[in-house]
């Protein structure tokens, strides 16, 4: 089978723009200098309705370590770590782990929710206002995780997929952060 020069150009020239395109796109100063300013910080809360229709504020979970992450339906690196999500619910739940998703796209509520009933979905998912995406530095890229400490400030955060390791240490930090150790008797 002979290659044809000029398809074998034009997906050379695609490529190229692409990685032009992503270097440009990681050199410049954009939601990671936003959110980098919360760390440390209290989160900021917000109001939103959940798929099952309850008016859901962060702040309800003051006390728990919160895995914030903004996430679509159409989004692919997102369908990979829901699942791990799912698992690390299962795992931290009961030691004060409350992962909350929010989806940021257009899809209505009901494929919202038929997309996270087929994921197997074990958290609260609430649908997203550009206002909260905003109060977090923007989410121009998704998925994006916020981790918040049990006292409610900003702990770490994940522009896209990271690994399931990486998640489960930030998950760990979180849960350590903001944590009232006992005090001897």
């Amino acid at each position: 089978m002979k290659r044809d020069p000029v398809v074998l150009l034009v997906i050379a020239m695609v490529v190229a723009g692409m990685l032009v395109f992503g270097y440009h796109m990681a050199r410049r100063p954009s939601d990671a200098k936003a959110i980098d300013k919360l760390s440390g910080q209290t989160a900021p809360d917000f109001s939103l309705h959940s798929l099952d229709g309850k008016e859901t504020k962060l702040s309800d979970y003051r006390g728990k370590a919160v895995l914030l992450n903004f996430w679509a339906t159409w989004c692919a690196p997102c369908k990979i770590e829901m699942p791990w999500f799912v698992e690390l619910q299962n795992q931290y739940g009961q030691q004060g782990l409350q992962i909350v998703g929010v989806a940021m796209d257009d899809a209505s509520e009901e494929d919202i929710a038929k997309f996270a009933k087929d994921m197997g979905v074990n958290y609260p998912i609430l649908i997203g206002k550009e206002s909260v995406g905003e109060a977090y530095g923007g989410v121009q890229f998704l998925p994006l995780s916020v981790y918040i400490g049990r006292d409610g400030k900003v702990v770490d955060k994940a522009f896209g997929l990271k690994g399931k390791a990486e998640i489960e240490a930030s998950v760990k930090k979180a849960m350590a952060e903001g944590q009232v150790s006992a005090l001897p008797k």
